[in-house]
């Protein structure tokens, strides 16, 4: 049985990493979050150690560290996206391996500083891709291995957010990285995963809302579309999903991946304990795409972006 601390325990992400600790056969012994509303531990694992300090939560886990047999193996981040480098640094500093949620960091000369540390410390740094472990996205990369076309893809994430959003640390750019990082790094990643490396990335339109442009992979031409605006839903979206919309299409033909989410953090902490989980190599091409896009000017025709929503809507 591994022993967890976790950082960022109330946020929105973690209850599915808590699932997986537990479901996994492992036990939460330690957890940080500056709120203190965190009654969801209740649910896993009631007896952890729960901490709203970080000074206090690092003395705690520093005292385990010095105890034979208590130390913590592996440290799960689930805070805000621009702390994630903190306290991955962290993680691997107390002899622990991290698991770090998206996006691992906000830029790619990160991703060089961690593995400096990272080969200093000889602990792992592991981040979560679960959309690699989907199976009808592990299915469409098997069949577009086995040819050589290049395929018109549309990808549309529409999640609808409230005001709340924007006054939170989601709605700083300099926090979050913006939407096609906090929302979008997973499709890309997984674009990229699918189709192959990034040759030219054009943005139509990037706001703090919305965000949509043009993408030429090795095997792909991509229109995608961001979107957190309720009234960018379909007209006639799931009634048992009617916040989210979600949609690839590739060559016309939607490829359906809706289900089978809820297990991925599960898998994908049963390849991290196994010693196969996604590494810094595995996570840098998504989140130099995302910086390219964050700091790229829009450019092109915003009517491109205008015909793909009404498409949508319909």
């Amino acid at each position: 049985m591994k022993k967890f601390a976790m950082i960022g325990v109330g946020g929105y992400i973690a209850p599915r990493h808590l699932k997986a600790i537990k479901d996994t056969g492992n036990v939460l012994v330690a957890a940080l979050d500056k709120n203190d509303s965190v009654g969801i531990i209740d649910r896993f694992f009631p007896d952890a150690d729960f901490f709203t300090e970080f000074e206090r939560f690092d003395r705690h886990i520093d005292k385990l560290h010095r105890k034979k047999g208590r130390q913590i193996d592996y440290v799960t981040i689930c805070s805000p996206n621009y702390l994630h480098d903190a306290h991955v640094r962290f993680a691997l500093r107390i002899g622990a391996d991290a698991i770090c949620e998206k996006p691992l960091v906000l830029n790619p000369w990160n991703i060089d500083g961690l593995a400096e540390i990272a080969k200093e410390t000889g602990r792992k740094i592991n981040t979560i891709l679960q959309l690699r472990l989907h199976p009808s996205i592990i299915e469409l990369k098997e069949k577009i291995d086995k040819s050589d076309q290049v395929h018109d893809v549309e990808l549309t994430y529409i999640t609808s957010r409230g005001h709340w959003y924007m006054a939170s640390w989601k709605g700083d750019e300099k926090k979050s990285g913006g939407i096609a990082t906090n929302i979008g790094v997973h499709f890309f990643d997984m674009l990229l995963w699918v189709f192959g490396p990034a040759r030219k990335s054009v943005i139509n339109l990037y706001q703090p809302r919305r965000a949509a442009g043009y993408l030429e992979l090795e095997k792909a031409r991509v229109r995608w579309f961001l979107s957190l605006n309720r009234e960018d839903l379909p007209k006639k979206p799931d009634p048992d999903k009617p916040m989210t919309y979600r949609s690839i299409k590739i060559d016309g033909q939607q490829v359906e991946f809706s289900d089978g989410f809820t297990e991925l953090h599960t898998d994908s902490y049963k390849k991290i304990l196994t010693g196969n989980g996604f590494t810094l190599d595995d996570v840098r091409p998504s989140i130099q795409l995302v910086s390219d896009i964050r700091s790229a000017q829009p450019i092109g025709k915003i009517g491109q972006y205008h015909q793909m929503l009404n498409k949508i809507c319909q």
